[in-house]
């Protein structure tokens, strides 16, 4: 496998500062020596340039500092679509969740995808049924062409970027109730924490990825790191109790690499000012290695 590494240093979706500093956190976390050891080939492309949130102002308090996201997002989409032209399997280290409105957008540029969203939150609100004004809860909602215009198409004609009855978000517990009536009407398979419990990980799984497989060229993964339990990934910036244990975020990603259709994955919301011995960059590594292929017996 040939992986680019892309970071976006972005904590201008999010409320709490310092995930802006999750892709050195990750990297810091053996990234690369852990790459090597699977006997994968990469290139570290560096940080897609962000403005710091000083130089950028809020101009909509339902749309926080959309005047800066926007160019960001319109970078990874190109910094992402590039590496897949290429045959390259794209490895976006965060930085907020309101990169994806980028790197989702790239990814599906030349290939009919579909999204596995796991994630404490469905990040399916819109200016109307925000309850922050924060973007990193709106970037799944825009890219199924819900939402402001300039994050649904990030001035480009391609809307929506993927048909929301070919996403699935795993782990959810939190969500807003104006983000449920979207997500209804969208027809967005969501495999909530209560569905985990009843059905168990594999079961959940299986069915979120029959969901999304269904006449597309390729799986798209965005791993937001508050979808782990807080006990096991303390340095995230929206944490909720009752998430995902270490071994099922694990298994998420193990199950999803044997489907051999993943052409590429998000990991954010690492924030290691609010972390533990950089605890949860170093699980942000160990489950990007389950996704690119790594198994507890032979791997």
């Amino acid at each position: 496998m040939q992986i680019d590494i892309i970071g976006v240093p972005i904590d201008l979706g999010a409320d709490r500062r310092g995930v802006d500093m999750g892709p050195s956190a990750i990297r810091y976390a053996n990234l690369h020596k852990k790459l090597d050891l699977l006997g994968h080939t990469y290139k570290d492309k560096g940080n897609i340039e962000v403005p710091i949130q000083e130089t950028c102002e809020i101009t909509d308090p339902k749309l926080k500092f959309i005047d800066c996201i926007i160019p960001m997002g319109r970078r990874i989409a190109g910094a992402v679509s590039t590496s897949i032209q290429g045959g390259r399997f794209p490895l976006v280290l965060g930085g907020d969740h309101s990169l994806s409105v980028g790197s989702i957008r790239g990814a599906a540029k030349h290939k009919k995808i579909g999204v596995v969203w796991v994630d404490a939150h469905a990040d399916f609100n819109t200016p109307e049924t925000t309850p922050s004004g924060n973007i990193h809860g709106m970037p799944l909602a825009a890219l199924c062409g819900f939402g402001d215009p300039r994050l649904v198409s990030l001035w480009d004609e391609m809307t929506p970027v993927i048909d929301p009855s070919k996403v699935a978000v795993i782990g959810a517990r939190d969500l807003d109730l104006g983000e449920k009536n979207n997500l209804r009407e969208a027809g967005v398979m969501v495999q909530s924490m209560e569905q985990i419990d009843r059905l168990g990980m594999v079961t959940a799984l299986e069915k979120a990825i029959a969901h999304v497989s269904r006449d597309v060229e390729g799986i798209y993964l965005s791993f937001d790191m508050d979808a782990l339990d807080p006990r096991h990934a303390p340095g995230v910036g929206t944490p909720v109790p009752g998430g995902l244990t270490f071994r099922e975020a694990h298994l998420a990603c193990e199950v999803i690499a044997e489907t051999g259709n993943l052409i590429g994955m998000d990991i954010v919301e690492v924030n290691p000012i609010l972390d533990i011995q950089n605890q949860t960059a170093i699980d942000a590594v160990e489950f990007i290695r389950s996704a690119v292929g790594s198994r507890v017996w032979g791997g």
